[in-house]
């Protein structure tokens, strides 16, 4: 059995995507990221054979979250800080009896699925970790098939040499990892200018929640 978890927050103007803000007003930018999230669900709804779910915040935003995916597990995110509640996450599900469990983020809406296929196939007898590795010196998923507390408890979160001090961790505790092709998040605005040139010249069933919200911006050039 498998579990694949999201890590969201409900989107709230003046809370989310605050890094977005200028160019986009706080409006804006809470729901170019509620885009991202329905694009991010639509992703994982589309791998196989795997137990679903959103590790969310804040405590009140439960009932968003059943409404927005019904089909999806919903699980408080528990921890001081962002490396315990992933760590918690997975580690919850790997005690459940999973054999792989894989976190991800919710801010790369044209994320390839073949991504996250690649995430799960990756984790065999050779493998104790998979990470995607994102432009920014971070991962845009981790995957385990054991509780590694280390790996997540002791990296500093947010910092552009996440990836490596994992990857450091990883060595000295003598674990075997995999790394999937690299992606970006969308969190600035240059990231934010290649979203919108990606969603432009890509097909129309890429990203069509984010593609909507761009559009309804003026972001992008429609034809009509």
């Amino acid at each position: 059995m498998n579990a694949l978890i999201v890590v969201a927050k409900q989107p709230t103007a003046g809370q989310t995507k605050t890094r977005l803000v200028p160019p986009l007003t706080h409006d804006q930018a809470a729901a170019l990221y509620e885009g991202f999230l329905r694009d991010t669900l639509d992703l994982m709804r589309g791998v196989p054979d795997v137990r679903r779910a959103i590790a969310y915040l804040p405590t009140e935003a439960r009932d968003y979250f059943a409404q927005l995916a019904p089909d999806f597990d919903l699980l408080l995110q528990n921890g001081t800080d962002l490396g315990a509640r992933l760590d918690q996450a997975l580690t919850q599900y790997l005690t459940q009896g999973y054999e792989r469990a894989v976190i991800m983020n919710s801010d790369g809406p044209t994320l390839p699925i073949d991504h996250l296929v690649q995430a799960f196939a990756a984790l065999d007898d050779r493998t104790d970790v998979v990470l995607g590795p994102s432009d920014d010196g971070g991962y845009y998923l981790i995957g385990v098939n054991r509780p590694v507390p280390r790996l997540l408890r002791e990296v500093r979160m947010s910092t552009a040499h996440v990836l490596a001090d994992t990857l450091q961790l990883a060595r000295e505790d003598n674990l075997r990892v995999a790394l999937l092709p690299r992606w970006y998040d969308v969190d600035d605005q240059p990231s934010l200018e290649r979203l919108i040139a990606e969603v432009q010249a890509a097909e129309a069933a890429i990203a069509p929640h984010t593609r909507s919200v761009l559009e309804n911006m003026g972001r992008l050039h429609v034809d009509r």
